[in-house]
């Protein structure tokens, strides 16, 4: 045994051990840095020390788990911020769309005291204006939110994509450094682990280590967006069934493009966008609309039932947008659905879904609760059902569909459509004269009337879609909450393993140096036992 070879040995392992340790110090700050461990074996034959491994503290498990609640945790984040957006909007007391239809109601109320004062008529008309401004801009606001999710889709896959390619050139380059070194590129390593974190946030992933320590990446149902050393692609689309949506699209192996179901996609931030989209955002605008056909159509009703200062009949005071109908992208004819509404307190918020069959005819299902709505026989010229009726144009092929919204931009299409004072219909039609009231009272009285389905009189829908909205973006927040601190404790759980903590090697510092010194004692030692040695022989 060399005394010599001993001592440089631990001079050896005392650098390394010491770089290791500086190593930890210095990327304390470092985001995905896992601290490293040295691993000290005696030498073959007992001839000093060898380095082991230099050893990443990883837990796979807790990782896991963080990331998970991690990726929960950013998609109630995202959607928070969108529901508490729209929450502000309908609780701004100032401008509020209560205060509009009050103030509409109350404009009535004085028109039945002096029904034939040109002030009052005037008055009426600037409340309808208001009213109807009010509605255009509630849904100008939430239609820009519905364009801004389009974007966010789109900057979500981006973003999902380029993170895939990063994984998937690691996990080349992690082969070929093992191939070359033997050993784990502990930096690389955390490189990886780092951007699965990041896309985790993004969207819901499972990660699978393949015997090669490669790293499969999948989301939704199993698709993947990691295999080995390949990345697969997603894309933002045009839905097929609407248009007007972005949604997230999958190229499999033979290159068939797939749209995912939004709904299997849970959290991340793009979980988070799709299911604000789905859950609020779209019930919101559509609580809107109902809530425009609804007033629309029982005034407009109202008002042409009485006359004006001319003795007239009453004119529609209202212009409420119609029924929207979509044909499937992947539809074989060029067959499309018009509509108008026949019955305001007929009219629901859910959407529909219409099949056709040229065996069966035409199956219209409730695309919210998947009520089966009713069946029309083929070749009928028009369908009837939810306040509203549909005509086909054209011929349907076997297999089309067709997507039915009836209410989503009817309060984009909400407008005052009187300008004259003198064509106010407050008179009953079987009055006398312009002193008459009873009309202007009549449409009065609809501020106390169930004229929304459901038996809801207007201020109710109203105040049940601000309810509706503050309620949930309570229990999003508290939801959030929650998982926040559930993902601050896994991220506790996670440091307290993998984390440098700098009191520790502070130590360690101490310990090695210590250790590195007492090797160079040694080679002291050794150097003076040689001199000796060669002293002697002189």
């Amino acid at each position: 045994m060399s005394l010599y070879s001993t001592a440089l040995s631990g001079l050896n392992a005392g650098s390394i051990a010491l770089a290791v340790t500086s190593n930890n110090i210095t990327n304390v700050k470092t985001a995905g840095y896992n601290r490293q461990v040295i691993s000290l074996d005696q030498a073959a034959y007992g001839n000093g020390v060898q380095v082991g491994n230099i050893e990443r503290q990883y837990n796979k498990y807790v990782t896991q788990q963080f990331n998970s609640a991690n990726s929960a945790n950013s998609g109630l984040v995202a959607y928070h911020n969108q529901i508490s957006q729209i929450d502000s909007l309908l609780a701004d007391s100032e401008s509020s769309l209560a205060v509009q239809i009050q103030g509409y109601f109350a404009a009535l109320q004085t028109l039945g005291s002096a029904p034939a004062d040109p002030a009052t008529r005037q008055g009426v008309i600037g409340s309808a204006q208001n009213l109807s401004a009010q509605f255009r801009s509630m849904d100008n606001y939430l239609s820009d939110m519905q364009d801004g999710v389009n974007g966010e889709v789109k900057n979500q896959v981006t973003q999902i994509n380029n993170i895939s390619k990063q994984i998937a050139d690691l996990n080349r380059e992690i082969s070929l450094a093992k191939a070359k070194t033997g050993e784990a590129p502990n930096a690389m390593l955390d490189q990886r682990d780092l951007l699965v974190s990041e896309l985790s946030q993004r969207v819901d992933v499972k990660v699978t280590v393949q015997d090669s320590g490669t790293y499969n990446v999948s989301f939704s149902n199993g698709l993947s967006l990691v295999s080995g050393f390949d990345s697969n692609k997603l894309e933002a689309v045009q839905s097929n069934e609407d248009p007007t949506r972005t949604t997230v699209g999958y190229r499999d192996g033979g290159g068939n493009l797939i749209h995912v179901k939004e709904s299997t996609i849970k959290s991340g931030e793009l979980g988070g966008i799709l299911q604000f989209r789905s859950e609020t955002l779209d019930s919101a605008q559509n609580r809107l609309g109902q809530l425009a056909v609804g007033m629309g159509m029982a005034i407009n009703k109202q008002h042409e039932a009485g006359v004006d200062l001319n003795g007239n009949p009453g004119t529609p005071m209202f212009s409420v947008g119609d029924p929207q109908s979509y044909s499937n992208a992947k539809n074989t004819s060029t067959s499309y659905l018009t509509g108008t509404f026949t019955d305001g307190t007929e009219v629901g918020i859910n959407d529909y879904d219409i099949a056709y069959s040229s065996a069966t005819g035409y199956t219209v299902t409730n695309k919210q609760t998947g009520e089966n709505v009713g069946t029309f026989p083929v070749g009928s010229p028009t369908l009837s059902f939810g306040g509203m009726t549909l005509t086909m144009n054209g011929t349907p092929a076997d297999g089309d569909k067709f997507l039915v919204k009836p209410v989503s931009n009817a309060a984009r299409d909400f407008d005052s459509l009187i300008t004259d004072p003198v064509n106010i219909a407050a008179g009953d039609a079987s009055g006398s004269g312009a002193g008459d009231n009873r009309n202007a009272l009549a449409m009065y009285k609809l501020q106390s009337t169930a004229i929304i389905k459901g038996g809801s009189t207007a201020n109710q829908a109203y105040a049940s879609l601000v309810n509706e909205v503050g309620n949930k973006t309570n229990i999003i927040k508290v939801n959030q909450t929650t998982q926040q601190t559930l993902s601050e404790q896994l991220l506790a759980v996670q440091q307290s393993e993998s984390g440098v903590n700098l009191d520790e090697e502070a130590t360690n510092l101490l310990r090695f140096q210590q250790y590195y010194q007492a090797s160079a004692r040694i080679v002291d030692t050794a150097s003076s036992v040689m001199d000796t040695i060669l002293g002697l022989r002189s």
